[in-house]
């Protein structure tokens, strides 16, 4: 039996299938992005999952596809967790990048991430390409759900958020300094604190102005940064996969036109193409 995994920041879905490529079990665990959580809460994390419990020892296979997992330290922590829950599988960990190429496109592309974080990389058809390490929400992530939920917070403390969305935002959440400060500089993972302040700007079918101009510009920000820096850019296919991009796409489809570049596929959740991807495998 092979478990696939994609891993995000906030939330990771798994799926065992069997031998036939036929769904066994879905489930989620909250995110294990070992760049920013710790070992011990990683392990905490997945072994709260009792679906997963019951096959520990049970899988052949894991292979793990996550945000934080292209740098060597982090990747080798998350593996030997992996290995050391799944003690009789062979584990794989990857980057999400490739979870998101296959469950994307099999043809040359560039293909984006859009979630808590943000990433690209270019596809040729048959290796990934990603020049640009991703250095998360502290230097990059742009047109992630981190960018736009500290965007935000910093446009309500500067009094630049119009009035009555200003009154919505502090109707959701607690925006106490001194909590903010404290997840921020205390808590793990305050890349997904950050994001959860942007689920308020697709809480509604059309965005006011406020919400499409920071839309806009962060898209277009992303644009520049990891879209406009592949020479080739323009004669390829501009795929998207994640929370923030699906629910935007009208808006980066906008931002793509200005550019001369062609929007490709647009998908939510990578999980659903990557079981797909693994049938053909498995039944090959």
């Amino acid at each position: 039996m092979t478990l696939i995994t994609d891993g995000g920041s906030t939330k990771c879905d798994w799926v065992l299938l069997d031998s036939n490529g036929e769904i066994v079990f879905k489930t989620k665990t909250l995110g294990l992005n070992p760049a920013v959580i710790q070992r011990e809460e990683l392990i905490s994390r997945i072994s709260a999952n009792e679906t997963l419990q019951e096959v520990f020892s049970k899988v052949n296979n894991v292979d793990f596809y996550g945000a934080g997992c292209g740098t060597a330290t982090p990747n080798a922590i998350l593996k030997e967790v992996l290995q050391g829950l799944f003690n009789n599988a062979q584990v794989n960990v990857s980057e999400d990048l490739a979870a998101a190429v296959f469950s994307v496109t099999t043809e040359p592309g560039i293909v984006c991430i859009l979630g808590t974080g943000s990433n690209s990389c270019y596809f040729d058809g048959k290796e990934i390409h990603a020049p640009i390490p991703s250095l998360g929400y502290m230097l990059m992530d742009e047109a992630g759900g981190n960018y736009f939920g500290k965007r935000m917070i910093r446009d309500y403390y500067y009094k630049r958020m119009p009035a009555e969305i200003a009154s919505n935002f502090e109707k959701k959440y607690d925006l106490e300094a001194d909590t903010i400060k404290k997840h921020l500089y205390k808590e793990p993972n305050p890349g997904a604190y950050l994001a959860s302040f942007a689920q308020i700007i697709f809480e509604q079918k059309d965005f006011p102005p406020y919400y499409h101009s920071l839309l806009k510009e962060g898209i277009t920000d992303f644009i520049v940064s990891r879209i406009l820096t592949f020479e080739n850019a323009s004669s390829l296919p501009i795929h998207f996969i994640g929370s923030i991009a699906y629910f935007s796409k009208e808006v980066i489809s906008e931002c793509l036109k200005e550019n001369n570049l062609k929007l490709g596929n647009v998908i939510q959740r990578p999980i659903d193409g990557l079981i797909e991807y693994y049938r053909k495998k498995l039944l090959d």
